[in-house]
């Protein structure tokens, strides 16, 4: 039985999709996974917002081209920008199943937003995908004046993996003297790997969309072993040290397997004196942000990213690299 937690609209999506009677996501091969992936989302995701341009381009990473698409906004330079990380387990998803997303948030904050197509587990395990995000962060920040972006204020993040993304990231580029990074924003981030045990996990288990059993076949195939969920760099929960890190805002689903570990870090952050915001949707499930197609307050919390975005300002910018 369904929590009484839900709100209806969210409650009649899950009802929906049970009625469809797909096999569970972690029960597929991978392409099969990813065409399901994909195909949900376009059926849910909403309608692209307008912009002064979109553009499809390959940057050079350490291990060969990385593609991205770059969308740029009707305002004039020098803007935000955000170098955003998409969802899907690290698994599935692309720069097409977040589209709507990315589109809406760079017309809204009136920022450039980056997004990355990383590469994907299994085919390339961790740490592939964070050395793919760092690399585009880095060329971000080296070529914000092409881009019309002003480097003081740069933000990075995504949602669920993409979260996790954006958390590790800012350690990265913490420890490293990376690029500047003025906010990381998580969605619903995944952060911590090395165990599946908390009280959000347990009641939202199965039937609320995400699910342990598909969180578990992510795990599986990102990581090349068990031991690698303890690395700082899958799981920043387990981070010895927070302090430093760029403003943060994080946001959770009510009904998600995922809300504990994202609220955690945010405590974790906030002990550490890291300025951070932390808001909890109620009623909402693990991937509502991508669903502004059914379920209208995805744009609420698309709101509330671009606000922080628009408004978020380094105050010394530091060399990529």
């Amino acid at each position: 039985m369904l929590s009484e937690k839900l709100d209806p609209l969210v409650r009649s999506l899950l009802e929906a999709m049970e009625a469809e009677n797909q096999p569970p996501l972690e029960t597929l091969t991978v392409p099969e996974a990813r065409r399901v992936a994909a195909g949900n989302i376009k059926l849910v995701g909403g309608t692209p917002e307008p912009l002064r341009s979109i553009e499809n381009l390959a940057i050079e990473g350490p291990d060969g081209p990385i593609p991205i698409r770059v969308y740029t906004p009707d305002v004039p330079a020098p803007r935000p920008a955000m170098v955003y990380f998409h969802g899907g387990g690290w698994v599935v998803c692309d720069l097409d199943t977040h589209h709507v997303v990315c589109s809406a948030i760079a017309r809204r904050a009136g920022a450039v937003v980056v997004a990355v197509d990383y590469r994907l587990a299994p085919e390339h395990k961790f740490p592939a995908a964070v050395v793919d995000c760092y690399a585009a962060t880095a060329w971000v920040a080296a070529n914000a004046g092409r881009l019309g972006v002003d480097a003081h204020r740069i933000a990075v993040g995504g949602d669920s993996a993409g979260g996790n993304l954006g958390a590790v990231i800012s350690l990265w580029s913490r420890d490293e003297g990376g690029p500047a990074i003025a906010l990381q924003v998580m969605v619903y981030p995944v952060t911590d790997l090395s165990s599946f045990e908390t009280p959000s996990y347990q009641e939202f288990a199965t039937g609320y969309s995400l699910t342990k059993p598909e969180m578990e076949w992510f795990r599986d195939n990102y990581l090349p072993s068990a031991e690698d969920g303890r690395n700082p760099h899958a799981s920043p929960l387990l981070a010895a040290d927070l302090a430093g890190l760029p403003p943060a805002l994080i946001i959770t689903a009510e009904c998600d397997p995922l809300r504990d570990e994202g609220e955690a870090y945010a405590k974790r952050l906030d002990e550490a004196n890291v300025a951070i915001t932390c808001t909890r949707y109620d009623g909402m499930i693990h991937p509502f942000f991508s669903l502004s197609g059914v379920i209208p307050r995805a744009f609420d919390a698309i709101e509330q990213v671009a606000d922080a975005v628009k408004s978020a300002v380094c105050k010394k910018a530091l060399p990529a690299g």
